[in-house]
């Protein structure tokens, strides 16, 4: 069971389950749209939708549904991947995300811990817990002092699944993810906006792109790299926390500079700053130290910072010359 499998990483841990010959079950929420882009292929695959892929409606505090769908498909492993996760909306939107990324974990460990059969479960928690760290990299040990709402919320996430494991005994992890970017990555996150810009400017279809701060570093890796980690931690005989990170920390003028060096372009001639984008409170340092999926997981992350997104564009180019093709 996946929540969010309309996600980035929950339609590329659905892809990789599916592989592994699981069942598979999503939770989804019901809105007038039934598009779900990223699950397409699977959707239009007669040998897997409705026969190894399942969606069942439920928001995250809908818990008389969740508890109902849960009782009834009974999974091994459960996969907690939903929430408000755009850590620049959480200044705008704070109560929303402290609803849906706080208590809708908590209240989901509530089901759990009923259940006669209890599912391994697995949250996606996030770098953000550690805010602003005295020291680089950062390990399952660092202290959490987050400073955005999204990390205040994660870190309470965060150890309420430690609390259930330690006092009601579930096989509950916490998958502490370093940022993991793909060309399914939301178009309001900023390496997506780059990746988008710079196909569109290459392509003659922008000018400009207009960013906030340009200095913040972070430790960026590959979605489907992290969604693999979160199997393999599920797979252990005892439950644990992993940091899930490259270990490499970058600037987002370096993604810029990745960026743009794919379509032959020099990002300075195209990008302006905003102070309307600039956050009110900012992570300085964030890089993971994943030693301990590397021993016990046997897990690197593989996939460097240019090679990521010269990745991204060229899919952004791909899907930005169909779209031109179809007018």
């Amino acid at each position: 069971m996946l929540t969010g499998i309309t996600g980035q990483d929950g339609s590329y841990l659905a892809e990789q389950l599916l592989s592994r010959n699981y069942e598979v079950h999503g939770l989804v929420r019901r809105t007038s749209s039934t598009q779900r882009v990223r699950l397409d292929t699977l959707f239009h695959d007669r040998d897997v939708y409705e026969k190894r892929l399942f969606l069942h409606y439920a928001d995250l505090d809908d818990t008389t549904t969740i508890r109902r769908i849960l009782l009834k498909t009974e999974p091994d492993e459960l996969y907690h991947l939903a929430g408000q996760s755009h850590v620049g909306a959480s200044f705008e939107i704070p109560e929303t995300t402290c609803q849906f990324t706080g208590m809708g974990t908590l209240k989901l460990l509530e089901i759990v811990r009923d259940l006669a059969k209890q599912p391994r479960f697995l949250h996606i928690s996030s770098s953000e817990i550690f805010g602003r760290p005295d020291a680089a990299p950062q390990n399952e040990h660092t202290a959490m002092r987050p400073v955005t709402p999204y990390g205040v919320a994660k870190t309470f996430a965060t150890n309420m699944v430690r609390l259930y494991r330690d006092s009601f005994g579930l096989f509950a992890c916490n998958a502490i993810c370093y940022n993991h970017e793909s060309e399914r990555r939301g178009e309001s996150f900023v390496t997506r906006k780059i990746t988008k810009a710079a196909a569109a400017i290459s392509l003659g279809l922008q000018d400009k792109l207009t960013l906030g701060a340009l200095d913040g570093k972070r430790d960026w890796g590959y979605a489907p790299d992290y969604t693999d980690a979160m199997w393999r931690m599920l797979q252990q005989p005892t439950a644990d926390d992993y940091v899930l990170a490259t270990g490499a920390e970058h600037s987002i003028r370096d993604f810029l500079d990745a960026a743009f060096k794919t379509v032959d372009l020099d990002w300075r001639d195209y990008v302006e700053q905003d102070p309307r984008y600039m956050r009110p409170s900012e992570v300085t340092h964030l890089m993971g130290d994943a030693s301990k999926a590397k021993k016990i997981l046997d897990w690197t992350a593989t996939t460097t910072l240019p090679a990521l997104a010269e990745r991204m564009v060229h899919s952004d180019r791909e899907q930005q010359t169909s779209s031109q093709s179809h007018f």
